[in-house]
This record gives structure tokens, sequence and C-alpha cells, in this order.
């Protein structure tokens, strides 16, 4: 068979373009298995930024900000900034290398991490502030269960699972090494800065001002009906003046 100058190039420009297409197909591969390198701004005991890069970890649910649970003596617990405060106190000085697997939904790159050689979702687990998120990976499963046989972090009390609080799912069992009381219970699907009160002993608002401030206000405070609870604004609900006191607060002058 003669194949003729044109075929010849028409087959060399068909080769060109099919690697091209290899090259691009690539590409995305390439990208997700980069490292992400730096010291970390912690968000929540899920979530950091590197850089301009948001990561979510991978393997592991942690409570958000806003989730409550109860400690071990059944009272009202804010885990999910216990959870944040445990992170920040082991890694957040520590410069932290993660490896992308993939980029969700929201956006962010899923990365297992880790913070001067330690896996950071594995710490989480086996310290007790996150679960193993077994929809997604099972890989901390052994470290969640020394967690749980420990009774440490979110094991101490009662709490529910991050991603059955986040759809505020009431059929969902509760978890930890107590059994909360009937009259406890609705905390653990109440939110600590949401628009009502976690429980009808809980009604002090809490706010950062503009300088910084953390203030209270009681329900008899000038400025109590104008406090809009928000996560994002720094609100929190606290159970007496005592709670907030303790984390840093002063009541308002008004």
């Amino acid at each position: 068979m003669i194949v003729t100058m044109l075929q010849f190039q028409g087959l060399m420009r068909m080769t060109r373009l099919l690697c091209l297409a290899l090259v691009l197909l690539s590409l995305p591969t390439l990208a997700e298995a980069a490292d992400v390198t730096g010291v970390p701004k912690i968000r929540d005991a899920n979530q950091v930024t590197i850089g301009n890069v948001r990561i979510r970890l991978v393997g592991s649910d942690a409570p958000g900000l806003d989730q409550l649970c109860l400690n071990a003596n059944g009272e009202r617990w804010n885990c999910g900034i216990a959870a944040h405060d445990a992170l920040v106190a082991r890694t957040s000085d520590k410069t932290w290398t993660c490896r992308t697997q993939r980029t969700d939904r929201f956006g962010r790159a899923v990365a297992k991490c880790e913070a001067d050689g330690e896996d950071v979702a594995q710490w989480l687990v086996k310290s007790g502030w996150a679960l193993a998120y077994v929809r997604y990976s099972r890989m901390y499963d052994a470290d969640e269960k020394t967690a749980r046989e420990a009774q440490v972090g979110l094991w101490t009390g009662a709490f529910v699972a991050p991603w059955e609080w986040r759809v505020r799912n009431k059929k969902a069992g509760t978890l930890g090494a107590i059994k909360p009381k009937p009259e406890t219970l609705p905390i653990l699907f109440a939110s600590a800065s949401g628009a009502t009160a976690p429980s009808p002993t809980c009604r002090i608002k809490g706010n950062v001002n503009r300088a910084g401030v953390c203030i209270y206000h009681t329900p008899e405070s000038r400025w109590y009906a104008k406090i809009k609870m928000r996560v994002s604004k720094g609100t929190r609900w606290f159970c007496s003046k005592e709670e907030a006191e303790a984390a840093g607060c002063r009541e308002t002058r008004r």
C-alpha cells in the first residue's frame, strides 16, 4: 500500500492531536495530586485555608463551630468551638502539607494533610474531636474506636454525628459516654448561635462589638431583642452569666 505525502502529513497531524488530547486529559489528575504547603488559617476542625486554597480534610468529620454537645456532667457544651480550639493548639503554628485528592461541590480541595509529619485528620479522630467519615472513607475506623473506648474529646459526654446534626436528623441516635435526659436532648439538635435559644434556660446572648470585645445581654437588657444570632457575626448563646464571663465576655452597660 502506497501512502501519499498528503496522507502521511494527515496521519502525523492526527497523531499530534491525539497526544495533545491525552496530555490535556491528564492535567486534572496532575493538578489534584499537587501538594499545598504552608501555615494554615483554621476555620473549624474540618476546614482550613492555606494561601488562597480552601481545604476540607479528607476522612474525618468534626462538629462545626455552631454545633452543641453535652459534657460529662450533662451540661450544654460548645463542642464545635472546643474541637476548633484543640486543632489550633495542636497545629496552628506548624507547617502543613496537604495532598489534594479531589475538589468538592463547594470548590474546596479535599485533601489529606500532615502538620510537621503528623496526619491531622487521624489526630482529630484519635483524640475524639472528629469521627471517621465512613460515607467517604474508612481509613480512620480504628482511631475512632480508640477514642470511643478511651472516652476522650466528644466521647466524654453526648453528641450527634456531625453529618446528622447538619441536617437536624432527630431520628439519629446519640453517641458518647452518657445518655441525655429528655430535657437536655433538644440541645443536641440546637445551634450555638441559631435564631432560637438551645433551651429555655440558655437565653443569654453574646456578641462581639466593633472593638472586638465580647458582650453578653440578658433578656432584660435594652438591646437584647436587637441582637441577631448568626455564627458568622460571632454570636452565641449562654446559659448563665458565669458561663459568659468564663468565655471572656462582659455584661452590657446598657
